[in-house]
């Protein structure tokens, strides 16, 4: 089992946390970082979510490798480099920002803009062959 993070518990983030088929394939979503006041201290989809000033001292606790980035892009990169700082080995961006890490960490970039793109031009070539 692999215990995750969610960075930013927005619609994305909300929706991550919420989807049953990660726990079949290993990954267990134990908590949720946020900076909006509003959001912490609530629970989402019975994930507790805190404060983004608590990553520092509750990634430890939490004994979290891999986190999912799900953070307005202008801030993509300071929080990749805090999730660095606390020991974060894997990174799950859905940002569409390419973020920079050490050679150490593994980063997965999904952009869901661009598989929106490709699936439009897919589309359009499937409907230019059928006329």
């Amino acid at each position: 089992e692999v215990k995750a993070v969610v960075i930013g518990t927005g619609n994305l983030g909300s929706a991550l946390i919420g989807f049953p088929g990660f726990k079949k394939h290993g990954l267990n979503i134990v908590a949720g970082f946020d900076a909006d006041a509003k959001k912490t201290g609530a629970k989402v989809y019975g994930v507790p979510v805190y404060p983004i000033t608590d990553l520092s001292s509750r990634l430890p606790q939490l004994g979290v490798t891999t986190a999912v980035l799900t953070v307005p892009s202008e801030f993509a990169q300071m929080v990749t480099d805090q999730l660095v700082s606390c020991g974060v080995k894997a990174l799950w961006n859905f940002t569409n920002v390419k973020v920079k890490a050490p050679e150490d960490v593994v980063v997965q970039n999904e952009d869901l803009s661009s598989g929106y793109a490709m699936l439009s031009i897919k589309n359009r070539l499937r409907h230019e062959r059928l006329d």
